[in-house]
């Protein structure tokens, strides 16, 4: 099935663009006589133009003074992934890399009359990347015609914050859609049975038979890798009693590869996000009277490599690309599960995707949720890679009906039930210690299914990526036919370990 090809925020159709065909034959044209940048109205305009037709925007096939216009507005930073062919970027398996990188600097400098120092940002220890500070559309316009340059990106353009700025609903909005959130909430007896010793059990779990498959497999001997908002430090059970109860034996570790100012800002959850997503993986199964997690005896790797599930910034996508690099280069993570993206594919995280896939790991991103300011449903990036699983959330007692704020399309891989008749979403551990929340949308989809991965890998631990995904996929609701736009459906979790 995979692939033909966020989240969030409002997108602007107002302006008829150009298509990208049109724009390409006519750029000699607009850059002889516009040598202003375009207006981020304008950028805008363009991207979602390409989003509403095709599904997609990728800066290759923008015009010249667009991709200009984008970085003289992103703080003159551009990305820069180079290589002998397009899957050329491993920097270690690749012949002439330092030479490569060489030669791109050599001509910034000519084109700029800036030395390497002043031009170079950042050079990537494990990919064919870097970043670098342009001025001129000239430069930029000599970069996309070498041959060993695979892509050329702004590195620092703000597309949400323009969009919220452009739109007064978004404005009214503040920052709502950022995924963030540090409620906590009484659960509803309906949403969860109890387990012993003194656990609940979300009413999602049962949909997808994982309280059976905890007879086979409880996740043991798995480290999954989270690249989130990292964790609280105020969940002990995320912490100090991640092993209490029936949970034994594991560990959880933490980092953070966001750059807020300076320097990273540390391992630890500022939005709310990541805790939700590390809860409904792999809670533990104990008598604190809270919900457990999909793979309750699993280890975990947590991230703290973006402020939001939006993936904005120049701090936020590198900060992505490192923990992917950091996970495919551990040893002890075999499953990656990422539950934010973007509306626009970088060419940063994706190289760091494929690196992390090239090393055997089995990686799962949302396909994208929506919240009542957004109305656009694509499956995001980097969802609709051909090297992740994508995942969204289905209503209860279905397969093929979204929640309604999750996006579908033919990207999907698999689906989670996590919408009830009632509205409420499924069961997870709060920000704070002691208390719960609900969470919803195509993230807790995603870590859930990750979740499960965990328990059939666990039952297996010999078997390769592949021999996993295959089972998962034969114990799903459409395993001998595809649907067009839910993939294979709900996993059957006691089917899977079985």
């Amino acid at each position: 099935m995979k692939k033909s090809v966020l989240y969030l925020l409002p997108l602007v159709f107002a302006l008829n663009a150009c298509s990208t065909n049109e724009l390409q034959s006519d750029s000699s044209t607009v850059e002889a006589v516009q040598k202003d940048p375009l207006t981020a109205r304008q950028i805008n305009t363009e991207i979602n133009s390409s989003l509403k037709n095709t599904g997609d925007f990728n800066w290759k096939n923008a015009s010249d003074h667009l991709l200009w216009s984008a970085v003289f507005r992103g703080n003159k930073m551009v990305s820069i992934g180079f290589g002998a062919d397009k899957d050329d970027f491993d920097r270690k398996l690749s012949a002439n890399s330092r030479e490569m990188e060489d030669e791109i600097l050599n001509i910034i400098r000519k084109s700029e009359g800036k030395e390497r120092g002043d031009a170079l940002i950042s050079s990537d220890q494990y990919l064919n990347q870097i970043d670098v500070l342009i001025e001129k559309q000239e430069t930029l316009t000599a970069l996309r015609q070498m041959k060993t340059v695979r892509y050329v990106e702004p590195a620092d353009y703000h597309y949400f914050e323009y969009e919220n700025e452009l739109n007064t609903a978004a404005r009214s909005s503040g920052s709502s859609g950022s995924g963030c959130g540090f409620e906590s909430k009484a659960l509803n007896t309906a949403d969860y049975t109890a387990t012993t010793p003194n656990a609940k059990i979300p009413w999602a779990f049962a949909k997808h038979n994982i309280p059976n498959a905890w007879n086979y497999s409880t996740g043991a001997g798995i480290t999954i890798g989270l690249v989130d908002t990292g964790v609280s430090s105020q969940q002990s059970l995320l912490g100090s009693s991640f092993n209490s109860g029936s949970s034994s034996g594991r560990t959880i570790t933490k980092y953070g590869t966001y750059v807020n100012g300076s320097s990273t800002d540390g391992p630890n959850d500022q939005c709310g996000h990541g805790t939700k997503m590390a809860a409904v993986m792999a809670s533990p199964k104990n008598n604190s009277g809270l919900p457990v997690g999909v793979a309750y005896n699993a280890s975990l790797v947590t991230y703290r490599a973006a402020a939001n599930v939006l993936l904005d910034t120049s701090s936020e996508q590198d900060g992505v690309k490192k923990a992917f690099t950091d996970l495919a280069n551990n040893t002890s993570v075999k499953i990656i599960s990422m539950s934010m993206g973007h509306l626009i594919s970088v060419g940063k995280i994706e190289d760091g995707v494929k690196y992390a896939y090239s090393k055997g790991k089995l990686i799962f991103c949302a396909g994208g949720t929506s919240t009542s300011i957004t109305n656009f449903d694509i499956v995001i990036f980097p969802a609709r890679m051909s090297e992740v699983q994508a995942v969204t959330g289905v209503k209860e007692g279905t397969s093929n009906q979204k929640c309604d704020i999750c996006h579908s399309g033919s990207q999907i891989d698999f689906t989670f039930q996590m919408e009830r008749s009632s509205g409420s979403n499924v069961p997870v551990l709060s920000y704070y210690n002691g208390q719960a929340d609900y969470v919803g949308g195509s993230s807790v989809a995603t870590a859930a299914t990750a979740g499960i991965a965990a328990l059939v890998w666990s039952k297996h631990p010999s078997w390769t990526r592949d021999q996993v995904l295959n089972k998962m996929r034969q114990s799903s609701t459409y395993s001998s036919s595809v649907n067009s736009n839910y993939g294979y459906g709900n996993i059957n979790a006691l089917q899977a370990v079985q």
